[in-house]
């Protein structure tokens, strides 16, 4: 049995046989490198490390020397050193695992924007053909109605020439004028016809206000007989489309004569004229031009 001695500073000092020793020494290397088996499988009391390294990557670990023992042979590695070293490379897959799931998802993402980009691509050129083919449309429909547009209102004029012709044909054969004037009379009422399909009227402003938005005042008369401001003659009759003013008419406006007197009620007949009454103005003339 081995003795122990105890020196003067207190430490230990054992008597230990040299098969103790020799015996310690193999079971620290069979722990530093136990042997692989037939099938290579890990020994018992060993463990395995899967880490998987991409093409084109190293992987550097860095080994204490401890581990590896005197001169780096690794005849008597640290349990510790090799703890540290199996720990490294657990951290080390969990980086690779976890840049691995990072770039899926990106690519996933990449995929899924490359998709919405060529859906967007095709949307836009599908709207870009559609709106080609509308300026197309829009500028043959231009065209059509630039030559055609007036094709339904001519139409409706067409019985007016019809009669028109039929008129001049019998003025050559006839010298009846009040057949000619009942001939002219239905072309009027048809031309009269044709501006209602269209929604063109006309209005009379004979003895109507003076109206700045209908009318057009193209002078004034005297008048004993049309209130003053009102309208005495029309030279042009105006016309409106859909109810807004298409063309105004031109009249003569009556103003009060000069040195005129107002008419007695109580003195004056039945059927006799008015004293100091002046005589009605014809259009476009004074009342001494009248006489």
């Amino acid at each position: 049995m081995a003795g122990s001695n105890r020196d003067e500073k207190g430490s230990i000092q054992a008597d230990i046989s040299q098969d103790v020793i020799d015996e310690a020494l193999k079971s620290v290397e069979r722990r530093a490198h136990p042997p692989a088996s037939e099938d290579g499988d890990v020994p018992e009391g060993g463990r395995t490390l899967d880490v998987d390294i991409p093409e084109g990557m190293t992987l550097e670990v860095d080994i204490p020397p401890s581990v590896l023992g005197e001169g780096g042979s690794g005849s008597g590695p640290s349990m510790a050193a090799l703890s540290d070293t199996r720990q490294r490379l657990e951290t080390v897959q969990r980086e690779l695992d976890e840049a691995r799931a990072q770039l899926e998802f990106s690519q996933t993402k990449s995929r899924e924007t490359m998709e919405r980009l060529k859906e967007s691509h095709e949307r836009a050129l599908r709207a870009t053909a559609d709106l080609e083919n509308y300026k197309k449309r829009a500028q043959k429909e231009k065209e059509e109605l630039q030559k055609f547009g007036l094709e339904r209102l001519l139409k409706d004029f067409l019985p007016v020439l019809d009669n028109l012709d039929r008129a001049l044909e019998a003025s050559q054969k006839s010298t009846d004028f009040e057949a000619f004037r009942t001939g002219v009379e239905m072309t009027r009422k048809l031309l009269d016809n044709a501006f209602g399909k269209q929604g063109v009227k006309g209005f009379s402003a004979v003895g109507q206000p003076f109206d700045p938005r209908l009318h057009e005042a193209m002078q004034q008369v005297e008048s004993a007989t049309v209130p003053p401001g009102h309208v005495v003659y029309e030279a042009v009759r105006g016309y409106l489309l859909n109810d807004r003013l298409m063309r105004p008419a031109l009249v003569v406006v009556a103003r009060a004569p000069e040195g005129a007197k107002p008419e007695p009620t109580s003195s004056t007949t039945p059927g006799s004229a008015p004293t100091g009454g002046a005589t009605s103005a014809q259009p476009g003339k004074t009342p001494s031009e009248g006489r």
